[in-house]
């Protein structure tokens, strides 16, 4: 398996062609899967917000105040949010509108111009799947295309990407029924490969090295078009909700 990194110098905007510039970067194959980092989807989408014109609710003030954040982003958190699940130490943790369970809702200062945040799309899935559709019809290479994003996890140190969209491949590879090496019936062992195959990616993205795109090749993977709502913890299963 190789992991190829994909460099894009410019700054996205939302006239650039994402597809087109994955395209023109690397050669592209058959069965390549293609991870793209969520900020430049978010900035190729418009989900830019200049943080002057947001207008913080009383509650987002209240909230603020207690943890010196600033109250403009907890409005954007609050506002992309079906419901706030933890917060401490200035940390909201919350169920996003689609579903995605994460810190802050993914809103993010970092890798844009002073005073801005960006969101995270409307929906990664669509977007994963309208990129890889794009690949397709330029370049009649079928690929699958990952949206990642950079989470942290509540029982370790440090941050990994995560899948937030998903576009041709099976997320999880399930081995329920299986026997082990020693003949014993696996009963719920579950990979979550597209989350693995993010964090893959990071090791040759990074954070500034202006690669934003990786090409993940001759990893065999199963086609589904299910999306990100397989990895997604049923409520009903959850412990710590």
């Amino acid at each position: 398996m190789e992991i190829l990194p994909v460099h894009i110098e410019k700054e996205i905007e939302p006239s650039d062609d994402l597809s087109e510039l994955i395209i023109s970067s690397n050669q592209i194959q058959d069965g390549d899967i293609i991870v793209i980092a969520q900020k430049i989807i978010s900035k190729q989408e418009r989900r830019m917000i200049e943080l002057s014109t947001v207008k913080p609710s009383l509650l987002s003030e209240g909230i603020s105040s207690q943890y010196q954040k600033d109250p403009r982003i907890t409005e954007l958190i609050l506002s992309e949010s079906k419901r706030i699940i933890r917060m401490k130490n200035g940390i909201l943790i919350v169920e996003t509108n689609d579903g995605t369970i994460c810190a802050n809702a993914g809103i993010d200062e970092s890798n844009v111009k002073s005073g801005y945040a960006t969101l995270l799309p409307l929906n990664s899935d669509k977007s994963a799947k309208n990129i890889r559709e794009k690949i397709l019809k330029h370049t009649n290479k079928d690929v699958a295309v990952i949206i990642s994003d950079t989470f942290g996890r509540p029982f370790r140190l440090g941050q990994t990407n995560c899948a937030i969209g998903i576009s041709g491949l099976s997320p999880i590879v399930d081995y329920e029924g299986t026997q082990d090496t020693f003949g014993k019936t696996l009963r719920v062992t579950a990979i979550a490969i597209a989350d693995e195959l993010s964090a893959a990616s990071e090791l040759v993205m990074g954070k500034t090295l202006k690669t934003p795109v990786a090409i993940i090749r001759d990893y065999s993977f199963s086609k589904n078009e299910h999306g990100t709502g397989e990895l997604i913890r049923p409520e009903h299963e959850d412990l710590f909700r």
